[in-house]
């Protein structure tokens, strides 16, 4: 099993950016330790809790302080940028660490529609031109930009650098159909919503083009994970990710404690969203979490996954990535 980490940088209650920060950077280094694949870094905006606002600059500081594993994006958010910008870039840091960055691309505005046009310049809705910008972007990065296209004069620096894998985020199937047409990777999110990974994993595998990248679909799958030394302790800390779930939903993206949890009143309609929120995440034992993610491996056909980890407390957070690589024996090679 090929397994990395997702991190939004979440903000926990009562804790400095500083000092989220610096378990950012422990973590990393962690993870490497561990025999993780690869640490990749989400993209949010206009949020109280969530501090990964810019792939591009913690991938270099996170790369720095490790030596060996890969570092990337999931993802940037494409459509609010220039193709040609973010091209150069990943192309840029890939010369600086050869052969351990990835870049993960999707097609979320970012936030609200307000959010979107702060990001933009009060620039207009681009979503729909996502595939031609996914084509460009891919075409920038390769030197493979059509003979008429407008711009195929234009290069990318570093001219000589290689270019970094790219990966598309995907919830359904037009985002899996794009990934498919230019035989790009395709990162399917479980932890946002899993109710059409049959469509959108069929659609990129019926149709997955071979590239200059790759000659066969590769799919990666990312899951919420909590896990802990006992099913009580792990059902406990899931706790403050089912609460941090429905917080997110009102727009406080700010990871409760315990306490906090504990002092909350639960509605009928919160819970039955948190029993909805569950589907999402895989939470118990290190043995439990290990087949419930062998499960889920058989169902996607695939033995790539990334895990995030969003719960209270530094300690019981990372003693759950901890937990997990000693389950799959990841650092045993």
């Amino acid at each position: 099993m090929n397994i990395g980490i997702l991190d939004q940088i979440p903000l926990p209650r009562g804790s400095s950016v500083d000092e989220t920060f610096t378990h950012t950077i422990q973590l990393a280094k962690e993870a490497e330790r561990l025999g993780y694949r690869r640490y990749w870094l989400a993209e949010h905006h206009n949020t109280n809790g969530l501090l990964s606002t810019s792939p591009e600059i913690m991938i270099p500081r996170l790369a720095s302080a490790t030596t060996s594993i890969k570092v990337g994006s999931g993802g940037v958010l494409l459509p609010q940028y220039s193709p040609f910008k973010v091209a150069e870039d990943f192309k840029l840091l890939e010369a600086l660490f050869p052969g351990r960055i990835e870049l993960g691309v999707g097609r979320s505005p970012g936030g609200s529609e307000r959010t979107r046009r702060a990001l933009t310049n009060d620039a207009e809705n681009n979503l729909e031109a996502f595939p031609q910008q996914v084509t460009d972007l891919y075409g920038f990065l390769r030197d493979e930009l059509p003979r008429q296209h407008s711009f195929r004069t234009v290069k990318t620096s570093p001219r000589f650098a290689e270019a970094p894998p790219l990966s598309i985020l995907a919830l359904s199937k037009p985002s899996a159909q794009v990934a498919a047409a230019n035989g790009l990777g395709l990162v399917f999110g479980h932890f946002i919503s899993p109710d059409r990974w049959q469509e959108t994993l069929t659609a990129y595998r019926d149709q997955f083009i071979p590239s200059s990248q790759q000659e066969e679909p590769s799919v990666t799958v990312c899951v919420f994970v909590v896990c802990a030394e006992s099913s009580e302790r792990a059902e406990e800390l899931a706790t403050t990710l089912d609460h941090w779930l429905l917080g997110v939903e009102k727009g406080n993206t700010k990871i409760p404690s315990l306490e906090d949890v504990h002092r909350t009143e639960i509605k009928p309609e919160d819970q039955e969203k948190i029993e909805q929120n569950r589907r999402r995440m895989v939470v118990g034992t290190a043995e439990e979490v290990k087949a419930e993610l062998l499960k889920l491996s058989e169902r996607y056909a695939t033995d790539d996954f990334l895990v995030i980890t969003n719960i209270a407390g530094f300690e019981a957070r990372i003693r759950s990535y901890q937990l997990l690589a000693e389950a799959f024996g990841l650092n045993d090679d």
